[in-house]
């Protein structure tokens, strides 16, 4: 198989060049199998039917990436990939949803949201009990139950299981509190903190009891709540041994009835 490299001044404007290296390695590697427009990478035998197609996946060998953002710096293996990473740049978000209006940068972003709307969880984790609607958000709380973290503060050393995690924790340090309700001007530094307030302004409570159907704003209101049902009482003094249902009762307690000894 003979792949011709296309001289620099031939391409259209705008276009990135394969490199000579990346090109020499395809060359290489590449084989041509008995099916008729097939082509197999020896690195690992798989197989695409178009000529491209290889070359692109060969880079996943070689560490290539010959698109490159002229805002940043940061590369890409593919023009798809690059110009999905602008959007991050621009601001563009085209893609949004029929039912809230959210948009998106990524139509599979938005396809994912739309599960939100179904509630459908139909993603469990195998470790405990919990559900998710859509995979991705299941693949990140896996990572939990790994006990790996990869993502440490810079201020205090303290690490986290994802990044977003690290992210949010360093807004204590920094101070920064970038999502602002419109409803009332109070800032927060998670946006999953914000979408909790905003409840109180919308009156939303979709969490619902069903044990006595009061309805709740928030999942883990709903969770504590639901201990009164149960009799559970998972939180426990540590001085006289007596168990709580809420951690906040525990707290009353211990300042009352079993301050810290000396």
């Amino acid at each position: 198989l003979q792949l011709q490299s296309t001289p620099c001044e031939a391409l259209p404007k705008g276009k990135a060049v394969i490199s000579q290296t990346e090109m020499n390695f395809t060359q290489k590697q590449a084989g041509k199998t008995g099916v008729k427009g097939s082509f197999t990478c020896s690195e690992c035998g798989k197989s695409y039917r178009d000529k491209i197609n290889l070359t692109r996946h060969m880079r996943a060998h070689t560490g290539e990436r010959p698109y490159t953002c002229t805002q940043c710096g940061k590369s890409f293996f593919q023009t798809g990939h690059l110009n999905a990473h602008m959007k991050i740049h621009t601001g563009e978000k085209p893609f949004s949803c029929t039912q809230c209006g959210k948009s998106f940068r990524d139509r599979s972003v938005l396809k994912e949201h739309l599960l939100s709307h179904s509630g459908v969880r139909s993603f469990s984790c195998d470790q405990c009990d919990k559900t998710f609607v859509v995979a991705s958000t299941l693949r990140k709380h896996l990572k939990l139950h790994t006990g790996v973290k990869p993502h440490v503060c810079s201020f205090c050393g303290k690490s986290f299981a994802l990044l977003q995690s690290v992210k949010n924790h360093q807004s204590i340090h920094t101070g920064v509190r970038p999502y602002v309700c419109f409803d009332c001007g109070k800032s927060f530094a998670t946006t999953s903190n914000l979408k909790k307030h905003q409840k109180i302004h919308t009156g939303e409570k979709p969490y619902k009891c069903s044990h006595c159907g009061k309805s709740f704003a928030r999942s883990g209101v709903l969770k504590d709540h639901l201990r009164v049902h149960t009799g559970e009482k998972p939180y426990q003094c540590s001085s006289c041994g007596r168990n709580f249902t809420f951690s906040s009762t525990l707290l009353k307690h211990k300042k009352k009835h079993c301050p810290k000894l000396p």
